[in-house]
């Protein structure tokens, strides 16, 4: 009889997703359950009700989110549903099961307005649709069940799926010169380890190594740096002859405004639960070494 513990992934198929998938082999104490959301739409709330009835998981990480940030603009009652009520229903599920419930959030809860690391209790202010939607799915979380772990993270990218990373790469190999915004400020998290982390936290709590403490953390990998530095670097690590040109935001107008400045505090994630940061020049090395060979 299979006892081991069985840890539910939703929206398997996204970045996140894919990486814990990645991951699930070095975690064989667990039963690692992969849901896509053509398997399991978690806006299906009698679905996710059913489907909770069934297998009763030790934990649940919520990977699913509508992510397309500019059109969410035009889309916001879907955006609000997903990430704001499923958030909700699943986090009610969890609590109902004595499922402990991990969900992703972003840093797009903060205005941009600020000069200086945002910490887990700096005021929210989202300024486009996608950030107002990923705040909702946090307070209805909190709201539904006080014993969830809430992860921000930012300019997340990976291997896998579409991403910036990706198509810097792309478009270093098929143009003489790009252009790339200068003045937002933030820091990248390669998805690889934020779900390493995801599955340390888990893992700590389990062996009672750790406490599973609930509440609101912030991750990234380390290092501070403007969209145009990260092209930059990823143009040195593929050394491609391509220009990299610096420009405003202003000179790059999208549907949804983007924060200024979305650097976030990890103090938090890294005293209370002992997760290490990792550089995020060298995880970026690690990730287009997978993506090119």
């Amino acid at each position: 009889m299979n006892n081991r513990p069985k840890i539910v992934v939703t929206g398997s198929n996204g970045q996140l997703g894919k990486e814990l998938c990645e991951l699930a082999s070095s975690y064989l104490q667990y039963e690692f359950i992969f849901l896509s959301k053509e398997e399991m739409p978690i806006n299906n709330f009698e679905l996710v009700r059913n489907f909770f009835d069934g297998i009763k998981p030790a934990y649940c990480i919520n990977c699913a989110a509508y992510t397309v940030v500019d059109k969410a603009e035009s889309e916001k009652e879907l955006a609000f549903q997903i990430n704001g009520e499923a958030v909700g229903v699943l986090a009610a599920v969890c609590k109902a099961h004595q499922t402990k419930f991990v969900h992703i959030s972003t840093d797009y809860v903060f205005n941009g307005e600020g000069n200086y690391p945002y910490t887990e209790n700096f005021p929210t202010d989202p300024i486009n649709v996608y950030g107002a939607s990923k705040l909702e799915g946090e307070k209805q979380a909190i709201q539904l069940n006080a014993d969830s772990i809430i992860i921000r993270t930012s300019w997340v990218y990976s291997s896998f799926g579409k991403n910036f990373v990706k198509t810097m790469i792309r478009l270093m190999n098929e143009k003489d010169s790009i252009s790339v915004v200068n003045d937002q400020i933030g820091s990248p998290t390669y998805a690889a380890d934020l779900a390493e982390t995801i599955l340390m936290i888990i893992s700590n709590t389990r062996s009672g190594n750790g406490k599973w403490v609930p509440g609101i953390y912030n991750y990234s990998n380390e290092g501070v740096i403007s969209w145009f530095e990260f092209a930059e670097e990823i143009k040195d690590i593929i050394n491609s002859p391509c220009e990299v040109k610096p420009i405003p935001t202003s000179g790059y107008p999208t549907p949804a405004k983007r924060p200024a400045y979305s650097v976030l505090d990890k103090t938090k994630i890294q005293e209370t639960l002992g997760i290490q940061l990792k550089d995020w020049k060298e995880s970026l090395a690690i990730c287009i070494e997978k993506i090119i060979s």
